[in-house]
């Protein structure tokens, strides 16, 4: 490493942001961080942003105010969260962990406000719940503002929602329950009435070079060559002429929220000092929205680019400097080959750390796949491709979110097959809005009658609990649910239930009577919470009692299981029906197998020709979900999934 300046003056500019009357041992500590974290730190953003400097001096001193910026946030840090960061320094691994589960759900459909969230705490501890995930909650954009993702000021709330110390009560409140609090952080972009969007507005050249703005057509007509529209139906294009500055402003998602110009060095100050802002009121773990955006190259998609992963690098190394107790969480919803990036890899030169945690989409979709067609080889391709983890991270595994259900993140798998990719997936986009199927969900963005759109729906309803008329036909909904969460649970990562799941709550389509929502079906699947539905959930003769009691049963059993942590090893099995999906979990010494039946018909399968090439000693197998002998050989009925340890060494907790 080759700096203008010592290390030890970079050391001093962090130390001299924390007060003098801090405890030498938290100095000591942080200092440690330091030097752990700094070399890879100094690397990234100087490969980013040497070059915007006059000179190696200048960009040393600039790096030098990031820094006391640091030693600020730890010094403002309160003590029982600089405890947690110690705790967490000591166990790195602690959210990994197989009693790891996450929550999802927006703070007004949940609960109508922050307070109304620590009321609902006793529902997420009957779950098991360890982590929660609040929707945007921070202040929007007045109008509309992309169900909160247009953020017009980082260091305030949503005023429907409460206030800052509605924030750090709620934050509190659930620690206290061993929940950590996970936020929305759009790192991509801002909203229009955010004040850097105004100050450029009204003509502050440096706020206006926060954002990629240009006079004419000519060089975003060249970019555009490139580019995919992520909403074609209501915002086509990726740039919106803003008549207040006379340019074309790049606005990948809605004409009303800004992409913010990382190449600008300050922007990437300014917003990393934001998440620590947030830190210290005491979210502990970070959505990091748009990840695959940030930062555009000509004659490219403006996705997925090295420098990229650079931003989101140089970010985990100040966190994990100044507040090494959060987690940052990558929203990059990409194809299987460049989803593993976002969590960094332990190569032969260096162990590169990105994001703690990133959703493994891939997965989610090529679930519903499976159960579309009854054939598991697409998702047998992507578990195929899914590497293990690198040290200290972990998947969020997943069945539904609040955003539509993306196929098109599949075509490489399903391009290693015969058939065309393009009817494959559009036979099953289809299939999810209702086409000769039990599903009853809606096409998302559905503007070209040959496009794969993507699907909209409750998991209820995709499961078909809408349609369901006759007993059978909603124990088979509750059947396809289960497994879909089975396998999320079992795959290797940090589960996540969405909100209303676990009451197998259907569809809203009231959205479609609401102005501010009717022109996004993606409400279809954001419904309020239904206090009927929760009164029922211990009541037997319901089906949502049904789905309530197997999910928590579920989460029980996982949590005894030793082999479900995150980075325990997982082997793909070769099972003789594609119906089936079957693979191993932790060692050959004491195994877990996973078996799935994505099909309507019974499956036998005989385990000791499944396992035909493993070192594994031929013992009884016992079926950790109903605690029953399984055999050597098992008869999987319709959506079934077994859940198989060695009766006589399984591995579990005592």
């Amino acid at each position: 490493m080759s700096v203008p300046f010592t290390t030890d003056r970079f050391l001093a500019s962090l130390l001299a942001g924390m007060s003098p009357t801090m405890p030498s041992g938290m100095r000591e500590r942080v200092s440690n961080r330091f030097q752990q974290h700094f070399p890879v730190l100094y690397q990234d953003l100087q490969h980013l942003y040497a070059k915007k400097f006059a000179d190696e001096h200048a960009f040393a001193l600039w790096l030098m105010d990031l820094l006391c910026m640091a030693g600020n946030s730890i010094a403002q840090r309160p003590a029982l969260l600089l405890e947690l960061d110690q705790q967490r320094s000591e166990d790195r691994e602690w959210f990994t962990k197989e009693n790891m589960l996450g929550y999802c759900c927006y703070v007004d459909r949940f609960a109508g406000d922050l307070k109304g969230v620590q009321q609902r705490i006793p529902h997420l501890q009957e779950l098991g719940v360890t982590y929660l995930h609040l929707l945007p909650f921070l202040k929007a954009r007045a109008g509309e503002n992309d169900g909160g993702f247009a953020v017009a000021d980082f260091d305030a709330i949503e005023p429907r929602f409460g206030t800052m110390q509605d924030l750090e009560q709620t934050c509190d409140a659930l620690r206290k329950a061993g929940i950590s609090l996970c936020s929305d952080f759009i790192l991509n972009h801002v909203a229009d009435d955010h004040p850097w969007a105004i100050a450029a507005k009204n003509g502050d050249a440096r706020y206006r070079d926060y954002f990629y703005h240009y006079p004419d057509r000519s060089e975003p007509d060249a970019f555009e060559k490139h580019l995919g529209q992520v909403f074609p139906q209501v915002a086509p294009g990726n740039f919106s002429y803003v008549l207040d500055i006379q340019a074309w402003v790049w606005t990948t998602f809605y004409p009303y929220q800004w992409d913010l110009n990382y190449r600008n060095p300050a922007v990437f100050a300014d917003m990393t000092a934001a998440l620590l802002r947030l830190a210290n009121r005491g979210v502990e773990a970070f959505r990091l929205d748009s990840t695959a955006f940030l930062w555009k190259r000509a004659g490219t998609k403006c996705m997925n680019q090295p420098e990229a992963h650079q931003i989101l690098q140089a970010l985990r190394s100040l966190v994990d400097i100044a507040a090494p107790g959060v987690l940052l969480k990558a929203e990059a919803i990409v194809e299987t080959s460049d989803l593993p990036a976002y969590l960094g890899s332990n190569d032969e030169t260096r162990i590169i750390k990105e994001c703690h945690l990133a959703y493994h989409s891939s997965l989610m979709a090529a679930s519903w796949v499976a159960l579309a067609e009854q054939d598991t080889s697409l998702i047998r391709h992507v578990v195929a491709a899914t590497p293990a983890l690198p040290e200290q991270s972990s998947w969020l595994t997943y069945v539904r979110c609040h955003d539509d259900i993306g196929w098109n993140v599949l075509r490489p798998e399903a391009c290693l097959e015969a058939e065309d990719v393009q009817q494959r997936l559009a036979r099953v986009s289809r299939f999810y809005s209702g086409e000769d199927s039990y599903a009853r969900g809606q096409s998302f963005q559905a503007t070209d009658p040959g496009a794969v759109h993507g699907t909209v729906g409750m998991a209820s309803a995709l499961t078909g609990f809408t349609s369901a008329q006759t007993a059978e036909e909603k124990y088979l909904a509750r059947q396809r649910l289960l497994l879909l969460y089975g396998l999320s649970f079992c795959f290797g990562g940090m589960p996540l239930i969405y909100m209303g799941d676990e009451l197998a709550q259907e569809n809203d389509a009231a959205y479609q009577h609401i102005t501010a929502q009717a022109v996004d079906s993606r409400w279809l699947h954001r419904p309020a919470w239904d206090e009927n539905l929760y009164q029922q959930r211990h009541d037997s003769l319901s089906h949502t009692a049904a789905v309530f009691d197997a999910l928590c049963h579920m989460l029980h059993v996982r949590r005894q299981l030793l082999q479900l942590a995150a980075a325990t090893p997982r082997q793909l099995l070769t099972p003789a029906s594609p119906a089936v999906l079957a693979f191993m979990r932790g060692s050959t010494k004491q195994p877990l197998l996973y078996l799935a039946n994505f099909s309507e018909n019974n499956v036998s399968i005989d385990i000791n020709a499944l396992l035909a090439g493993y070192d594994i000693p031929a013992q009884a197998w016992l079926n950790q979900l109903d605690r029953l002998d399984a055999g050597t050989c098992v008869t999987l009925t319709a959506y079934a999934q077994l859940w198989l340890t060695q009766k006589n060494n399984p591995g579990a907790k005592a």
